[in-house]
């Protein structure tokens, strides 16, 4: 496994944990890539940072229990985790926000360029978010 892709993937979790969204987007390329999970493709990190504004707004979490993997070469991660949250705002086309706390798994893969994230894909079951929340 490539240390210096997992020490990067480590820096962007703590950032987000941390809510540092500043240190957690310069983490990232500019043309970055993100596959919202059961969602659209957004590319560039005006949009990234666009998303997260709005992930911000609606939800409170913290990511634990992370496993992160890298290939040898360094080119991709993968990482896993759980999410604890708390839906503080109601999302677009979504339950009610209501301040439900949730545990949800979920999993994020990578695609490392010049020691930053050039793409990541995220997963998590919306359903069972969804019937956690009470939707």
């Amino acid at each position: 496994m490539n240390q210096t892709s997992i020490t990067l993937v480590e820096q962007y979790y703590a950032a987000f944990n941390g809510g540092d969204m500043d240190t957690f987007l310069n983490l990232l390329t500019d043309d970055v890539i993100h596959d919202i999970n059961q969602g659209k493709r957004e590319v560039g990190k005006e949009a990234f940072t666009q998303f997260m504004a709005c992930m911000n707004h609606n939800y409170k979490e913290q990511l634990v229990d992370m496993v992160i993997m890298a290939t040898a070469d360094g080119k991709r991660a993968a990482a896993e985790f759980v999410v604890l949250g708390e839906y503080i705002k109601t999302d677009s086309g979504l339950p009610e926000a209501q301040g439900q706390k949730y545990h949800l798994p979920a999993g994020a893969f990578f695609e490392i360029r010049d020691n930053k994230v050039a793409r990541i894909t995220n997963y998590y079951n919306l359903q069972d978010w969804i019937a956690q929340v009470g939707g």
